[in-house]
């Protein structure tokens, strides 16, 4: 028979972890369930606003929230969820095995943009990869390219120019209109770094890995590995029969509370409308979402 907790947390990311970091204190009986530990926040390669560091590793700024919430002994298990449902009172979760929860903060958070460039899927880990933080080093001496415009485009940049002996960032517009200042401005004041405005890659072209790429204006370009950072998209497949609210974009629809439309169902971090995207916010917001999961709770006893 499945245990019943008072909170279960989907998504061990900043929010997640956040949020079970303050349900703990609050003497909730709470599950953590995690696809993986840390979620994208674990792949950046620095981390330098999240207050208290000047700048630390986003792995190890993960590992420390994991340390902070085991140390509270909240269990943290490693499963992909395939459904949540609701019967009565209780949400219905299943994993690996079933769980139920009264209340639940939903920390799901995202998944990596794909180019949908011919190519790309042939040569995933033959040359393009979706984490520089994980690959950078394997590109010593060679030649790469970035896509994209954020933050997260730009540091996997500077991060592999420490590695590689040249890096192009392929960007669709003219300027970097979403790059935060500091980043831009190391950006262009490394010179292993080149960037190429009003572009996109069409095909990636190799034989048994990345030799080439071609772009939109028809130019080819020799290189050996590609970097996608053109954003993520939300996972919520599987909150489908809650009838979540949800934007046009795929991102859940919250109040100030972090209440959805639906009862007892709180969502924390980038999978909500939330327009910054950082550590910080969603930290925030799992807080203030174990906080009113909280009191609900208690008001019901």
């Amino acid at each position: 028979m499945a245990e019943t907790y008072d909170l279960i947390v989907i998504g061990a990311g900043p929010a997640g972890l956040s949020a079970s970091i303050y349900a703990a204190r609050y003497k909730l009986k709470v599950l953590v369930i995690g696809k993986e530990m840390g979620g994208l926040a674990a792949t950046a390669h620095k981390v330098c606003n999240y207050p208290s560091y000047k700048d630390i590793n986003g792995l190890e700024l993960m590992q420390k929230f994991i340390e902070h919430t085991q140390d509270l002994r909240v269990p943290i298990i490693y499963q992909e969820v395939s459904k949540i449902d609701k019967k009565g009172d209780l949400f219905i979760i299943k994993a690996d095995k079933e769980y139920k929860a009264r209340k639940i903060v939903f920390a799901g958070g995202t998944t990596r943009q794909k180019l949908n460039a011919k190519g790309e899927e042939k040569f995933l880990g033959k040359g393009v990869s979706y984490c520089a933080t994980c690959d950078a080093a394997f590109f010593k001496n060679k030649i790469v390219s970035v896509v994209g415009g954020s933050d997260a485009a730009l540091t996997a940049a500077l991060l592999l120019s420490e590695f590689a002996k040249k890096v192009y960032i392929i960007y669709r517009k003219d300027k970097f209109f979403r790059g935060d200042p500091s980043w831009v401005d190391l950006v262009e004041r490394e010179k292993k770094i080149q960037t190429i405005f009003n572009e996109e890659i069409t095909e990636i072209l190799g034989k048994d890995k990345v030799e080439k790429i071609k772009l939109k204006s028809g130019k080819e370009m020799k290189l050996d590995g590609v970097f996608v950072e053109i954003g993520s998209v939300p996972e919520i497949n599987f909150i489908s029969k809650l009838k979540v609210k949800i934007t046009d974009k795929g991102y859940i629809i919250t109040d100030k509370l972090q209440k959805t439309n639906v009862p007892g169902f709180f969502a924390a971090g980038d999978i909500t409308e939330s327009n910054l995207k950082q550590i910080v916010t969603a930290a925030s917001q799992g807080a203030v979402a174990a906080y009113n999961a909280y009191r609900e709770i208690k008001q019901q006893v």
